[in-house]
């Protein structure tokens, strides 16, 4: 059993790592909140541009614009992968890389070629360990998301679909639920298709000034970087809430190891008094 002295240096090493964990909490409590308001307040603005791209790839039928024309085969895969700077955040960004990983070995086994793109450095590390072919890459980018350090990164991969680099372009990230709850999601960003563009009600056509190759590349290039800006600010939610509940997690079994370790220690110090005490009165009686 370890002495007296020993046990009270690990109760106060627990207990210096409990301050830590807490006043982890407290700022990550203190980011949530204003992380949360950032991501709620871009989602009008994504809806309404999801809209007017909606109709767009459904009108105009002597234009289509290469983000909306489906590619035959699929033989070669752009993927984006959003992850966190830092950790201690639970599972967060270890159930968003883990999908990717199934998918990422999936893909490997049809013989597809696969292009990444991360943000985050957590994300970085491992696709830079697992040997991907990582062309485009933003880290630090800190506790508001700005779209002017992540509109480079964008381009690369938008550059390398309408070269024809890949065939499908993919967006990985963790999407809000709640405080509690932070879902991974992997969708299909390019070509411009399935629930995340939606169909209009009704056909729309439009009247394009200079001409509709000019206004449609504008148009959907920037509904799908706000649609990367838009999943990088619910990640950015999500690693806060995700890491006030686990620095709240610690600071709870740190105080319950506390009490673990103190009544340890107690017990340990009442067995040496009693030893003292049983010398003693051994000793007198041997007097």
């Amino acid at each position: 059993m370890p002495g007296t002295k020993e046990i009270r240096n690990k109760i106060k090493s627990v207990q210096n790592t409990r301050k830590i964990t807490k006043a982890m909490e407290m700022v990550a409590a203190s980011k949530m909140r204003k992380a949360q308001e950032r991501m709620r307040a871009t989602r009008p603005y994504g809806e309404k541009i999801r809209n007017v791209a909606a109709h767009i790839s459904h009108a105009n039928p002597e234009y289509r614009h290469p983000f909306v024309v489906a590619r035959d085969s699929v033989k070669r895969v752009g993927i984006i992968v959003i992850t966190t700077d830092k950790g201690l955040c639970g599972g967060l960004n270890t159930n968003v890389l883990r999908m990717t990983l199934g998918q990422y070995k999936e893909w490997q086994t049809q013989g597809e070629e696969i292009e990444v793109c991360c943000f985050g450095n957590k994300g970085l590390g491992f696709m830079q360990r697992l040997g991907a072919n990582i062309v485009s890459q933003v880290v630090q980018l800190g506790d508001r998301p700005q779209l002017d350090k992540l509109i480079g990164a964008v381009k690369v991969m938008l550059d390398g679909y309408i070269e024809d680099r890949f065939d499908r372009l993919l967006l990985v990230y963790t999407r809000f639920i709640n405080t509690m709850k932070q879902e991974p999601v992997m969708e299909q960003l390019l070509p411009l298709s399935g629930e995340r563009l939606g169909a209009p009600e009704g056909n729309w056509d439009y009247l394009y000034e200079p001409e509709a190759k000019a206004v449609l590349d504008q148009v959907l290039t920037r509904y799908v970087e706000t649609i990367i800006f838009q999943a990088v600010a619910e990640n950015m939610a999500s690693e806060q809430s995700a890491r006030m509940v686990a620095m709240k997690a610690a600071s709870d079994n740190a105080g319950t190891l506390i009490d673990e370790l103190t009544l340890v220690y107690n017990k340990n110090r009442q067995a040496a008094i009693t030893k003292e005490l049983s010398e003693i009165v051994g000793g007198a009686a041997a007097v």
